[in-house]
């Protein structure tokens, strides 16, 4: 079983009920020995009404954080609604890649048997370093070799991806490998190539404090590969 396939195991009602949602989310992925790492969807796993449930339950724990932190909240105007929009901010926006269901991307027959290279990009993601919870910002491109066997997808859905794949803590250079197996697996090309580049605020806000400095890396598939031109024809047509 994978992330994208709906649970059939439920948990008894009596013990549902005295479970929190987070807690009820775990003990299926944990019977269904599936992983819970930063960057893994898991929206097979979020029964109907959950998801709320999830970020109420960050919201009070996020209360208790600025707590911790010696912030009073109760006489602040400043901070008195901030854990619930931290809370709304991770579950339904900057991590929501983990909790909702891949974007449809309808597929269509390649009729005209097209095989000459497409590239889509820039396209702007923003992403989370899953090691501060700090901003990745930057762009991406993607170059595909289709066979005249393959599926297509629509321009749209090569950007919807990428921000369902960006939308979750974790690193840039797991972040582009999934991307591409993602693409791979809808569109089946010859050759599949992505790029991206991106500025790290774990880097530029704290630590040694470089803003200048830019991550660049690359995933390279098929005939991207093995055919250096095609290769050097891709990266030309990304250059500034």
């Amino acid at each position: 079983m994978n992330a994208h396939t709906p649970l059939a195991i439920t948990l008894p009602r009596d013990a549902a009920a005295r479970m929190s949602a987070p807690d009820r989310i775990r003990y299926r992925l944990m019977q269904a020995g599936q992983r819970y790492h930063a960057n893994d969807n898991i929206a097979g796993f979020i029964e109907d009404g959950e998801l709320q449930e999830l970020q109420g339950e960050v919201e009070a724990r996020m209360r208790e954080v600025l707590h911790a932190l010696v912030i009073d909240t109760d006489n602040d105007h400043n901070t008195q609604d901030t854990a619930r929009r931290v809370a709304k901010m991770f579950v339904r926006e900057v991590f929501k890649g983990r909790y909702e269901a891949a974007p449809s991307a309808t597929a269509f027959p390649n009729v005209s048997q097209l095989n000459e290279l497409m590239v889509v990009g820039p396209i702007r993601v923003r992403s989370a370093c899953s090691h501060h919870l700090c901003p990745i910002l930057g762009q991406l491109w993607i170059g595909i070799l289709p066979s005249a066997q393959s599926d297509l997808i629509g321009l749209s859905k090569y950007a919807r991806l990428a921000e369902w794949i960006m939308n979750r803590p974790q690193i840039q250079e797991e972040a582009i490998v999934m991307l591409a197996d993602e693409l791979h697996a809808r569109v089946q090309p010859d050759g599949l190539a992505v790029v991206m580049e991106a500025s790290h605020m774990c880097m530029g806000w704290r630590g040694v404090k470089d803003d200048g400095a830019l991550m660049k890396n690359s995933v390279m598939r098929g005939a991207f590969l093995t055919n250096s031109d095609l290769r050097r024809e891709f990266l030309s047509l990304i250059r500034p």
